[in-house]
């Protein structure tokens, strides 16, 4: 034992073993000299799973601010209606399909924790021999595919590294896999916000929009909506594109670049199902680009953006920030971000919400909330280069019942990207909802509000 303990190797082990975790509290003073266990993204799986429709619209609010979902477009992403996707329009269905009427355990199921058992097997073995030659690409065996089939459909455990199959034969029943989900591994409702990150570029000086891919709101973007996924469509996307990504980098032994492996991989993960080609209307390099695109950065694409974690932990940790009708103080902690982090929308506050309905004067400050937050959204499209993106907008605000903010209190935005034609919808059922007619109780009660501005700060001056 003592000689044991002398390894320094040893030592590291038997160090490892005493490791003790500061994440959760505890009544005895944790050992600083003990290194500390910390998932970065520990508060916003908290906020996932105890709080998951505080977690949806905080995810939701974000992506889009970056993308523009139509009404509809939207409804599918939240589930809220059926998922329209391109459908076949021939006589002959999918060879997938056909498969799937003889369903195993693992094939032609849907996806499940014990089926993705099964399939890590062939990502494992794949990813020690990524050397292979045309690998996803060159297809394999048709009798030894056969037989892995039959073994991994029975939940049975097998060791590939015996030599009885070879890499492509791993490789072509990975790519049948997937092919054969009941739905694609990246879902039908996320199908059009693929479309549309795939559209996100820059801005030139004059906020016109270029052909140069923004790559940084691209990944912000990804980053969200994969947050969205099903866990098991997560953890099996994630296994996946690390497997892809090594492949890619090893493309000087195998030939294979990201692109090439996108051109493989996007008819089993993204397309919809029972679709040819031509059923796509050309949108397929679009859909190719995109995997490819998640391919490259894969690395960066399963963390939560920095915003996002500091809500969640604000959250839990009690912060009045969460509380201020001005969320630049949310963010003052986060500049060490490589993303420039805009507010977060008013539907993301719903800390304050709750605190207001047990409040005495509850009625008074839900108005100056929902007036506060109407004159952000203003300003924020105030900001925006002219355009008649932008005169219809301003139009949906003079609409509103409440009292539009002066030109003069604008304040520069941080983003020159705004969604547009669902953005009225959201505000109603949002930002106003109850809080309307409280509004229409409250002008019955009291006198006419005296003429408001706001200054830099966010706080407002009485006249």
């Amino acid at each position: 034992m003592a000689a044991a303990e002398s390894d320094p190797q040893n030592k590291h082990k038997l160090g490892r073993r005493g490791t003790k975790c500061s994440v959760f509290n505890s009544q005895e003073k944790p050992d600083t000299s003990q290194p500390v266990i910390f998932n970065p993204d520990f508060f916003v799986e908290r906020l996932k799973h105890e709080h998951p429709q505080i977690f949806a619209e905080l995810i939701l609010s974000n992506i889009t601010r970056l993308i523009d979902l139509p009404g509809d477009e939207f409804a599918q992403l939240t589930g809220e209606s059926e998922p329209r996707v391109p459908a076949s329009t021939g006589f002959l269905r999918s060879l997938n399909f056909l498969k799937r009427k003889d369903k195993g355990v693992v094939f032609g199921a849907p996806l499940t924790e014990e089926g993705i058992a099964q399939i890590h097997q062939l990502i494992e073995y794949l990813s020690k021999n990524l050397h292979a030659e045309g690998l996803f690409r060159v297809p394999g065996h048709s009798l030894r595919q056969a037989a892995l089939r039959e073994i991994l459909n029975a939940g049975t455990e097998i060791d590939l590294e015996t030599g009885d199959f070879h890499p492509n034969d791993a490789a072509t029943l990975l790519k049948a896999y997937l092919g054969e989900l009941p739905e694609p591994l990246l879902t039908h409702k996320h199908y059009h916000a693929h479309l549309k990150i795939g559209e996100l570029t820059r801005f030139d000086e004059n906020g016109d929009k270029t052909n140069v891919p923004d790559k940084e709101r691209q990944i912000e973007a990804f980053q969200l909506l994969l947050m969205l996924l099903p866990p098991a469509n997560r953890s099996l996307l994630k296994l996946l594109l690390d497997l892809l990504y090594h492949t890619a980098r090893n493309q000087h032994l195998n030939k294979m670049s990201a692109i090439n492996l996108a051109t493989m991989f996007a008819p089993q993960i993204i397309w919809p199902k029972n679709v040819t080609a031509s059923d796509l209307q050309g949108n397929i390099e679009k859909l190719n680009s995109g995997i490819a695109f998640l391919i490259r950065h894969s690395q960066k694409l399963f963390k939560a953006p920095v915003y996002i974690k500091e809500y969640a932990r604000l959250y839990f940790k009690g912060s009045n920030s969460l509380q201020s009708k001005d969320d630049s103080t949310l963010f003052s902690r986060t500049k060490d971000t490589a993303y420039t982090a805009a507010p977060l929308s008013p539907i993301t506050r719903p800390i304050g919400r709750e605190v207001n309905s047990t409040c005495a004067a509850g009625s008074s400050e839900s108005l100056s909330y929902t007036e506060s937050a109407l004159r952000e959204l203003y300003q924020q499209v105030n900001s925006m280069p002219e355009s008649a993106k932008k005169k219809k907008l301003i139009r949906q605000f003079e609409k509103q019942p409440l009292s539009t903010p002066l030109s003069d209190s604008r304040t520069p935005f941080s983003r020159k990207h705004w969604r547009s034609r669902s953005l009225g919808g959201m505000i109603k059922r949002k930002v106003l909802g109850s809080q309307v007619l409280t509004e229409k109780e409250n002008s019955k009660m009291h006198s006419p509000l005296q003429s408001s501005s706001i200054d830099g700060q966010g706080t407002e001056k009485i006249n």
